[in-house]
C-alpha cells in the first residue's frame, strides 16, 4: 500500500525526494566515513600550521617540537640505536638521545601541541557550523498508525561583532497507514538573527576568548623553547657530573694505591728497626680509609651514572659509559672571567628572556579582562529578527510561499537592576590586574638579580678556579718532597699522610671547579637569553657582528668547526614595541562583521642583530676572546 501510495507522485516529485535523499545519505556516510586516524590527522595539520605561524626566529631553531606519533619533521633527531656499539656516550650523542627520548622534554612537547589544539577550537567558535539531522519513528495512538520521516541541514554562525545566525532547512514526511491512508512532504525554511547593540558587542568584547587563546599558544612557543634551554643546559650539567664522579674515582684509585705502597714501604722500614710501629698502624689505617673512600666513590658514581641513564630514557642496566675525553677537552680550555659588562648583561636578558615577555604580556592580558568585565556591568539590549517559511500544500515541498512566511523583527532588553555577581567579577579584575603588575615587576627584579648572581658566580668561579690550580701544584710539591724527607727519615709517616689528603682534595676541587665554572657559564647565557638549542640539540650563542674596534681580534678556537663573534648592542636595541607585542585584528573582508583572525605579534628581541650574525658551539663561549659588549 506504501509502494502504491509512492508511485501516486509525479516524477519530479519522485527526483525531488530521491535528491533528497541521496543528499542526506551522502552527509551520512560522510560523517559515519570519516575514521579516528583521519580526524587525528587533521588535528596534528592544523596544529602545527598554528605552531608553525607563530614560531619565531628569534625563540630559536624549529626542531624537535612534534609530538611522538607525528612524523619528525626534516630538523628533528631520530635515534635508530640509543646506544652506540662502542658503549660510551660523548656529550653530543647524549644530548641527543635526551632530547629525542626523555620523558619530561616529551610532555613539554604535548604541552604545546595541546595549547595549540585549543586554539583550534577557539577559531572554530567563529567558523561556519553546518549540521544535519536525520529522524525515523512510527507513532500509534489509539487506532491511528503513522509514520514520519525528517530531515534538516543548516548552519549556526558566531560573527565578530558578536551577532549570531542561524539558518535551517527541513523536510518532513509523514504516511498515515489506518482509515485514510495518505501521505504528506512538507519543507521550512527557518533563520534567526541576533544582534547585541550594548553588552557584549564589539570585536574586543567578543572575541576575547579567541584572543586569549592566541596569546597562550604564543605563549607555549616561548616557554617550550625557555624549557629547551633550561633542558640542553641540565643534560650539559648531568653529563659532566657524572664525569666529575668518574674522575673522583680515579683519583681515589690512585690514592688507594699510593697509600697501600706507603704502608709497605712504611712495614719493610719498622722491620729494619727505622720506623717505629705505631706509623706502621697510621699507614695501615690511612689505607683501609681510603679503601673504604673508594668504595662508597665508586658506589656514588655507579648511581649517578644509572639517574643520568634513566635521565636519556635508557634502562638502569644498560651498559654504557661516558666519554672521559670531554673532560680532558674541557681541562684544555680552561676557564676565563665573563668579559661583559653586568650593566650589558642585565640589558641583554631584558630584551632576550622569551619567560620576562609572557610575565609582560600577562600584564596586557589582565588589562583586556578589565575592559570585558566592565563590560558586563551595562545593559543589554538586542535586536532580533527571524523569518520562517513553509512550502505550500501537503505535497509542494519544492515551492516555498515567501509571501505568506512569518517574518519578526524586534528588541529584548535586560536592564542592570541585578549586577551583583558582574560586579564582583569587575572587582576582581582589577585586582587581578593589580596583581598581574606586581608579578611583573617582581619577575623583572627577580631576573636582574639572576643575572647579578650568574655574573658574580662566573667571576668566583674562575677565580676559585684559579686557586684550586695553585693549590693542587701545591700538593704535588708537597707530596714529592714529603716523600723524599720520608726516605731520608726527617719526617713522619703522618705527614706525608696529609700531605697525601691534600693532593686528593685538591685534584677533586680542581674538577668540581672546572665543571662549576662550564656550567655557570652556559647558565649565564641562559639567563642573559642569548643561548639557543640547535638541530641537534646542542646549545650555542645568538651572536651579532664583531665591533669595528675589535675587528682585528682573533676569534676563539671552533670547536665544532663556527667561529665566535661578539655580539654588538646599541642604546636602542633590544627595545620591545608596545604595539608589536599586543594582538592586531586584521580588517575583516565580511561587511556581515566575519571574525578576524587574531594576530599576536611578538617580541623580537633580536631585531638588532643582523641576518649575517653567526651562532657560535657551546664550547666556543667557554673560551670568549678578551673584549666586552658595548653597551
Amino acid at each position: 500500500m506504501i509502494f502504491r501510495e509512492f508511485l501516486m507522485f509525479s516524477r519530479s516529485e519522485v527526483r525531488g525526494l530521491l535528491i533528497c535523499a541521496w543528499c542526506v545519505a551522502a552527509a551520512l556516510f560522510i560523517t559515519v566515513g570519516c575514521s579516528p586516524e583521519r580526524y587525528k590527522a587533521e588535528a596534528d595539520k592544523e596544529v602545527y600550521q598554528i605552531i608553525d605561524s607563530k614560531w619565531k626566529d628569534d625563540f630559536g631553531q624549529k626542531a624537535n617540537y612534534t609530538i611522538s606519533d607525528v612524523p619528525p619533521s626534516p630538523n628533528d633527531i631520530r635515534i635508530d640505536k640509543a646506544i652506540p656499539p662502542s658503549r660510551v656516550l660523548s656529550l653530543a650523542q647524549a644530548v641527543a638521545i635526551a632530547t629525542a627520548v626523555n620523558r619530561e622534554y616529551q610532555r613539554q612537547k604535548e604541552l604545546l601541541y595541546l595549547t595549540a589544539l585549543d586554539l583550534t577550537l577557539a577559531r572554530h567558535q567563529f567558523a561556519r557550523q553546518w549540521f544535519g539531522t536525520i529522524d525515523a519513528r512510527y507513532v500509534r495512538s489509539g487506532e491511528d498508525e503513522q509514520v514520519n520521516y525528517g530531515a534538516a541541514t543548516g548552519f549556526n554562525q558566531l560573527l565578530a561583532d558578536g551577532a549570531t545566525l542561524t539558518a535551517n532547512i527541513a523536510l518532513d514526511w509523514s504516511r498515515f497507514l489506518t482509515d485514510d491512508p495518505r501521505s504528506s512532504i512538507r519543507s521550512v525554511l527557518a533563520a534567526n538573527v541576533t544582534q547585541p547593540l550594548l553588552r557584549g558587542s564589539g570585536r574586543k568584547v567578543v572575541q576575547e576568548n579567541l584572543t586569549q587563546a592566541e596569546r597562550n599558544a604564543l605563549y607555549q612557543i616561548r616557554s617550550f623553547n625557555r624549557y629547551r634551554q633550561s633542558f640542553v643546559v641540565s643534560i650539559i650539567d648531568s653529563y659532566y657530573r657524572v664525569l666529575q664522579a668518574r674522575d673522583e674515582v680515579t683519583n681515589a684509585e690512585n690514592d688507594y694505591k699510593s697509600r697501600m705502597d706507603s704502608r709497605e714501604r712504611v712495614e719493610m722500614e719498622a722491620k729494619a728497626g727505622r720506623k717505629p710501629p705505631f706509623e706502621v698502624d697510621q699507614a695501615k689505617q690511612s689505607e683501609l680509609t681510603a679503601q673504604d673512600n673508594l668504595l662508597r666513590i665508586q658506589q656514588r658514581y655507579q648511581q649517578q651514572l644509572d639517574e643520568f641513564k634513566i635521565t636519556l630514557s635508557l634502562p638502569t642496566d644498560a651498559d654504557i659509559s661516558l666519554d672521559q675525553n670531554e673532560l680532558d677537552v674541557l681541562k684544555k680550555i680552561g676557564v676565563t672571567e665573563p668579559e661583559y659588562t653586568l650593566d650589558a648583561a642585565v640589558e641583554t636578558a631584558m630584551a632576550h628572556r622569551l619567560d620576562l615577555a609572557n610575565a609582560r604580556d600577562v600584564v596586557e592580558d589582565a588589562e583586556r579582562k578589565v575592559v570585558v568585565a566592565a563590560d558586563n556591568l551595562g545593559a543589554e539590549l538586542n535586536l532580533i529578527g527571524s523569518a520562517s517559511v513553509n512550502s505550500a500544500g501537503e505535497t509542494e515541498y519544492r515551492k516555498l510561499e515567501f509571501q505568506r512566511g512569518t517574518y519578526s523583527l524586534g528588541l529584548e532588553a535586560d536592564l542592570p537592576f541585578d549586577r551583583k555577581a558582574e560586579r564582583n567579577a569587575y572587582g576582581e579584575s582589577l585586582i587581578t590586574l593589580t596583581q598581574r603588575q606586581r608579578e611583573y615587576e617582581n619577575y623583572v627584579d627577580q631576573v636582574k638579580l639572576d643575572v647579578r648572581d650568574a655574573y658574580r658566580r662566573l667571576r668566583e668561579e674562575a677565580e676559585s678556579y684559579r686557586t684550586q690550580q695553585v693549590s693542587l701544584d701545591l700538593a704535588k710539591e708537597r707530596v714529592e718532597s714529603t716523600t723524599m724527607l720520608l726516605q731520608a727519615g726527617r719526617v713522619t709517616t703522618r705527614d706525608w699522610l696529609e700531605s697525601q689528603d691534600a693532593l686528593l682534595g685538591a685534584q677533586n676541587s680542581l674538577t668540581a671547579t672546572l665543571i662549576a665554572h662550564a656550567v655557570t657559564k652556559l647558565s649565564f647565557f641562559r639567563d642573559i637569553g642569548i643561548l639557543q638549542v640547535r638541530p641537534d640539540g646542542m646549545c650555542q650563542q645568538w651572536v651579532g657582528e664583531q665591533p669595528a674596534s675589535q675587528a682585528a681580534t682573533p676569534p676563539a678556537p671552533a670547536f665544532a668547526g663556527v667561529n665566535w663573534s661578539p655580539h654588538k648592542r646599541g642604546a636602542g636595541a633590544g627595545k620591545i614595541s608596545e604595539q608589536a607585542r599586543t594582538e592586531q585584528l586584521a580588517d575583516s573582508n565580511d561587511s556581515r562583521g566575519q571574525p578576524d583572525r587574531v594576530k599576536v605579534e611578538s617580541a623580537s628581541p633580536r631585531q638588532a642583530c643582523p641576518e649575517s650574525s653567526r651562532r657560535v658551539d657551546f664550547r666556543d663561549f667557554l673560551h670568549p676572546p678578551q673584549w666586552t659588549w658595548d653597551k
